[in-house]
């Protein structure tokens, strides 16, 4: 497996530039674990009974940064990364693979959605709230959130990469 270097978080930085910085630690161990694959590899549910795939995860997170980033947090109206109206899929699309779909296609559209996300929160406060269920969140909320969904599906995808090829670590 090639690896991509993991920017190791800062063991004393300021509150956001720790959140950022895992965020972005988690965001690469993704990538890494999709490095040197092919579009069959990456497209393989390779735990079953699950149907679960490395691109479906890449998909997925691509939701998921719209999803709180542009929907939530700015309110933007925004159909769903990969296919259906605005909302249509929620938080929880994209893991179902569409035919013809590449993974360099996925893997753009997510990285699109990290620089847009990084966009959003450049300009706001971690205390900066939006409405949601009924309440408010705030950027800090948001942040603690993604780095949980992130670290959640670095291990889904440890155990994918494992059963494709083998390999282990990172």
């Amino acid at each position: 497996m090639t690896h991509t270097a993991r920017p190791m978080p800062p063991l004393d930085a300021d509150e956001r530039t720790g959140l950022e910085s895992w965020l972005d630690f988690y965001r690469t161990t993704v990538a890494v674990k999709c490095d040197g694959l092919t579009d069959e590899q990456v497209s393989r549910a390779s735990v079953p009974p699950s149907s679960l795939t490395l691109m479906g995860l890449v998909q997925h997170l691509a939701e998921v940064e719209r999803n709180w980033f542009r929907r939530v947090l700015t309110g933007e109206d925004v159909p769903s990364v990969h296919g259906g109206p605005a909302g249509s899929e929620g938080h929880d699309g994209g893991f179902e693979l569409a035919a013809g779909a590449t993974f360099a296609g996925a893997r753009a559209a997510w990285q699109e959605e990290i620089a847009v996300s990084r966009a959003v929160c450049a300009e706001r406060a971690l205390e900066d709230s939006a409405p949601f269920m009924g309440g408010e969140v705030n950027l800090r909320w948001i942040y603690h959130h993604m780095i949980g969904e992130y670290a959640r599906h670095s291990g889904h995808a440890d155990l994918l990469r494992e059963r494709i090829d083998g390999s282990t670590g990172v």
